[in-house]
């Protein structure tokens, strides 16, 4: 980068710490745990959006439009109709209870093991993926820059820390407004910058076309197959369960909106973003597909990994020879017949161009795979995973963009790691001290303690965050990664807060069980790679429900627990 991007990347980072340690100015614990819950509808709407949108969302997401098409988006189809189940069903009792964390209220309805035991899911799920969160950016930025990765995780860490340690809840939502706003219009620019360098003027259109003519534009997939990850069936249905648990259970978004002023700004803030998630993620995908055209018309690289290309170029010269040719003569082949496509109009009934371009796109993914192996084979001396799809839109940002702009867009890697992770690190620090210290000690304790201690866990979980990170093994694709850990432990989270809501003749101790057996059927369905894991969500959150049921008329005793109207 030149020295401007440099100045404009620290500049613009200084400015939102210093923003944030002003307004760290938090006398009490209230304040810190849930921000005096005086949060208007669209701080809370971009507290939701920048606590789900981390670094990985604007890393890879485009690298997962260029890889495999648009289909992913179908991820998201359930989010809407889970965010107006939750508004409807846990937002007022939430408020209505004044709850601090999500798992309060399964003291109340359940008992204390429940309690206990859902929030150590939450911390193992939550604890575990922010590490990953934390890693996703580092190894991005020492990869290209050289950095040390090391470096990369406690810098920054340590400044997320600094507004995150001194003023929780209010600190994280009012610095929040500000990245997300900084990341969507770099993204924008990023989006403009693609369009205006096609070569040859090329309309976005054509661009389109391109993209369609590979088959990149799969918005919907309709076909229905188990361990399909993006289907028509799994987005809707696996979606929706997974977003019913997230935004509805896992407190580190259960803690953005409860700090809303009352349940109109908190259902505001959640509807919103069931309106405004799928334009937002199809932008970002669709700076994907650009890409993919983009690099089509000019040159794609072997590999956008570029340190581990050129390892691989070092140690095996003559593989790297022959798949480098092979690599240049297929996208030559292909500008040839995407020239042909032009001439003839996109034709659709051209069927053989189109024949021949998936051909030749088909050849050049085997040679890649080729590539892939050779990593593969010698991970230890390459150093480097196999998969460069968290590195293809920040090649281009490297290499193509002007001198200014560089610097706004690696800030996003920076604002989004921050926005993600210090929400979750006060999720991880609230939930430690209201649902395991404050309930184990069983004593009384002060505003200030609270405060002291809360502070505490946030530096500790900032510091296990860092642990998992130096830790992570090389990933694949980041956002899937991500999404697959969470799957592993939101279904029988999801499961027991249904049964608290609508199962009220089961007891604590049989969902206890119901939730322990959950857990264990999740695991095994999803090491036995037999559906996608989407649909893992569904499995879980299920499983308790029935299970939970069946316990209850077995062992249990037909009679209603605390009414949950008892509880207003």
């Amino acid at each position: 980068m030149s020295i401007v991007d440099w100045v404009i990347m620290i500049a613009t980072l200084l400015g939102i710490v210093i923003y944030g340690v002003y307004k760290s100015r938090n006398k009490d614990a209230a304040a810190f745990i849930g921000a005096d819950r005086q949060l208007p509808w669209h701080v809370v709407l971009l507290g939701i959006m920048a606590t789900q949108a981390s670094a990985i969302t604007f890393i890879s997401g485009p690298g997962q439009a260029f890889s495999d098409g648009m289909r992913f988006l179908q991820y998201y189809f359930g989010l809407p109709l889970a965010m107006i189940v939750i508004a409807a069903v846990f937002v007022p009792l939430y408020q209505r209870l004044k709850v601090r964390t999500a798992y309060e209220f399964l003291d109340e309805r359940f008992d204390r093991p429940t309690r206990i035991f859902t929030g150590i899911l939450f911390l193992l799920s939550r604890g575990i993926s922010t590490g990953m969160s934390l890693y996703a950016p580092a190894i991005v930025l020492a990869t290209i820059f050289h950095w040390n990765i090391y470096f990369i995780i406690v810098i920054i860490t340590l400044f997320m820390l600094l507004y995150t340690y001194l003023g929780g809840a209010g600190a994280i939502a009012h610095t929040q407004k500000l990245q997300f706003v900084i990341i969507l219009s770099a993204m924008a620019l990023a989006a403009y910058f693609i369009i205006q360098l096609l070569p040859g003027d090329t309309p976005v259109r054509d661009a389109l076309h391109i993209a369609g003519a590979n088959n990149k534009l799969n918005m919907i997939t309709t076909g229905f197959d188990w361990k399909d990850k993006y289907n028509i069936y799994s987005g809707i249905i696996g979606g929706f369960f997974l977003a019913l648990s997230y935004f509805g259970t896992d407190n580190s978004q259960v803690g953005r909106y409860i700090g809303g002023k009352g349940v109109r700004e908190s259902r505001l803030g959640l509807l919103m973003n069931g309106i405004v998630k799928i334009p937002m993620q199809f932008l970002i995908l669709m700076i994907g597909i650009l890409l993919f055209s983009f690099y089509s018309l000019t040159t794609t690289p072997l590999f956008f990994n570029e340190q581990a290309e050129h390892k691989v170029a070092q140690h095996f010269p003559e593989q790297y020879d022959r798949l480098s040719a092979t690599h240049r003569q297929l996208a030559e082949q292909l500008k040839s017949r995407y020239a042909v496509l032009k001439d003839a109009g996109y034709d659709p009934g051209d069927v053989s161009v189109y024949r021949e371009i998936r051909g030749l796109d088909s050849a050049q993914k085997a040679n890649k795979n080729e590539f892939k192996k050779l990593i593969r084979e010698h991970s230890s001396l390459i150093g480097a995973s196999d998969d460069d799809t968290n590195f293809i839109f920040l090649h281009f940002v490297k290499r193509y963009l002007p001198v200014g702009t560089v610097g706004i867009i690696f800030c996003i890697i920076f604002l989004a790691s921050w926005g993600s992770i210090s929400a979750a690190l006060h999720s991880l620090a609230t939930s430690t001290l209201l649902d395991f210290h404050m309930q184990l000690k069983r004593q009384p304790y002060s505003d200030e303690q609270q405060l002291r201690w809360g502070r505490f866990y946030t530096l500790f979980w900032g510091l296990f965050s860092m642990v998992i990170a130096f830790f992570a093994t090389r990933m694949k694709s980041l956002i899937e990664a991500v999404n697959e850990l969470g799957s592993l432990f939101y279904g029988p989270i999801l499961g027991i807060f249904l049964v608290a809501f609508f199962a009220r003749r089961v007891k604590g101790r049989a969902v206890l069980a119901a939730g322990l057996v959950s857990e264990i059927v999740v695991l095994v369905v999803y090491w036995s790679d037999t559906v996608g894991f989407l649909w893992l969500n569904v499995i879980g959150s299920l499983c308790v429900v029935l299970t939970g049921l069946l316990f209850q008329v077995l062992f249990g005793k037909p009679s209603v627990l605390p009414d949950i109207k008892r509880l207003e």
